[in-house]
C-alpha cells in the first residue's frame, strides 16, 4: 500500500513537473519583487491571457483529434487585418478603403471569424477526405493566408482605428476587461461542445482510434472538417481581439502564437498522441505560459534567453506527454 502511494506521488510530480516548477517560480518571483502580486499586474496577466486562450481553445480541438494547425498564427494576422481595414476612422489620412463607413464592429467580428471559417473548411477537407496529414495541409494555409493576407493589405500596417474597436480592449464591466469577458466566454461554449455535444464526444473518439471511431458510426469526415472550420474562426476571433488592444495591425500580427498554443494545451494535459483533454488544459497551460514570461521579465532575464526557457518548456512538456503514452501502452 505504502509503494502504491509512492508510486502515484511519484508519477503526480513527473506529469506534472513544469506546473509545479512553473508554480513555485512565480511564489518565489512574487516574494521577491516589488508590484508582481498586485491587482493591475494580474489584470494585464488576464488581459494577455485572453486572446492566447481563444487561440488555445481552437487548436486544442485539432491536438485532441492528435492533428495540429500551423496555420494559426497567420490566421490570426488575417483576422486582424481585415478588421483593421472595416474598422478605421473616416479622418485618418492612410485609411485603407477611403470612402467606406466603418462598418459596426459586431458585424466585423462575424465577418472576420466567418472568412477565417471559409479556410479552415478548406484545410479541413483536404485532411478529412484527401488524407494530407494535418501538419502538411496546415502548412500549406499557412503559406497560401500568409500571401493572401500581404497581398490585400499591401504589407501597409493599420491603424487609426474607430473608438468602439479599441473600446474593446480598453473597455470594462464590473471592472473586468471586456477582452477578458471573451475569453471566459469562448471558453464556457468550449467547454459546452466539448463535453455536452455529439461533437466533442466524436472529438475524443477520432482521437483515441480513428478507424474504431468510423466503424462505430462516428462521421469522422465531417467531425473533422468542422474542427479545423471551428478553430479557423477562433483565430480570427482572437485576431480581432489582438487588433484592438494593440490599436493597430500588420501581417506580422500573431506570427509564431500557433506554437505557444500547442505547447500550451500540452503543458495543461491535452495530449499530442490525442484522445485526451480539457478546456481546463488549455486554461492551465495558458497561464503557466503567461506567469513564466511575466516571471522572468521581473527577474531581469534577458528577453532573447527567454525564448530559450520557452523552448525548454515546450521540450520537457513533450517529452512528459510522450512518457505517459508510453506507460499507458
Amino acid at each position: 500500500m505504502v509503494n502504491t502511494n509512492q508510486q502515484k506521488i511519484k508519477n503526480f510530480l513527473i506529469n506534472n513537473g513544469v506546473i509545479i516548477v512553473m508554480f513555485v517560480l512565480v511564489i518565489y518571483t512574487g516574494f521577491t519583487s516589488d508590484n508582481f502580486f498586485t491587482p493591475n499586474n494580474l489584470m494585464n496577466i488576464l488581459m494577455n491571457m485572453s486572446s492566447r486562450l481563444v487561440i488555445a481553445l481552437g487548436i486544442a480541438g485539432c491536438v485532441i483529434t492528435a492533428g495540429c494547425d500551423l496555420s494559426a498564427g497567420r490566421m490570426i494576422g488575417f483576422g486582424g487585418c481585415i478588421a483593421g481595414t472595416l474598422l478605421q476612422r473616416m479622418d485618418y489620412s492612410n485609411k485603407f478603403f477611403p470612402d467606406m463607413q466603418p462598418l459596426n464592429v459586431f458585424l466585423v467580428v462575424l465577418i472576420v471569424m466567418g472568412i477565417c471559417a471559409a479556410f479552415g473548411t478548406v484545410t479541413g477537407f483536404f485532411i478529412a477526405f484527401l488524407n494530407v496529414p494535418p501538419f502538411i495541409a496546415t502548412l500549406a494555409m499557412m503559406e497560401i493566408i500568409y500571401g493572401i493576407c500581404m497581398i490585400y493589405t499591401g504589407a501597409t500596417p493599420l491603424g487609426g482605428y474607430v473608438k468602439e474597436y479599441t473600446d474593446v480592449a480598453g473597455g470594462k464591466f464590473i471592472g473586468i476587461n471586456f477582452l477578458i469577458w471573451i475569453a471566459i466566454f469562448v471558453a464556457i461554449i468550449s467547454w459546452f461542445i466539448f463535453n455536452m455535444t455529439r461533437h466533442g464526444k466524436y472529438m475524443y473518439a477520432i482521437g483515441g482510434n480513428p478507424q474504431a471511431a468510423e466503424v462505430a458510426g462516428v462521421p469522422v469526415k465531417k467531425t473533422l472538417i468542422l474542427i479545423y472550420m471551428k478553430a479557423a474562426a477562433m483565430y480570427g476571433l482572437a485576431g480581432f481581439m489582438l487588433g484592438a488592444k494593440a490599436g493597430g495591425a500588420s501581417v506580422m500580427l500573431g506570427y509564431g502564437y500557433e506554437m505557444e498554443a500547442i505547447a500550451a494545451c500540452t503543458i495543461g494535459g491535452v495530449s499530442v498522441t490525442g484522445g485526451r483533454g480539457k478546456v481546463s488544459s488549455a486554461v492551465i497551460g495558458v497561464a503557466v505560459f503567461e506567469l513564466l514570461k511575466v516571471a522572468l521579465q521581473y527577474m531581469g532575464v534577458d528577453a532573447n534567453a527567454q525564448y530559450i526557457a520557452i523552448g525548454i518548456v515546450i521540450f520537457v512538456a513533450i517529452s512528459l506527454d510522450i512518457r505517459k503514452y508510453i506507460a499507458k501502452k
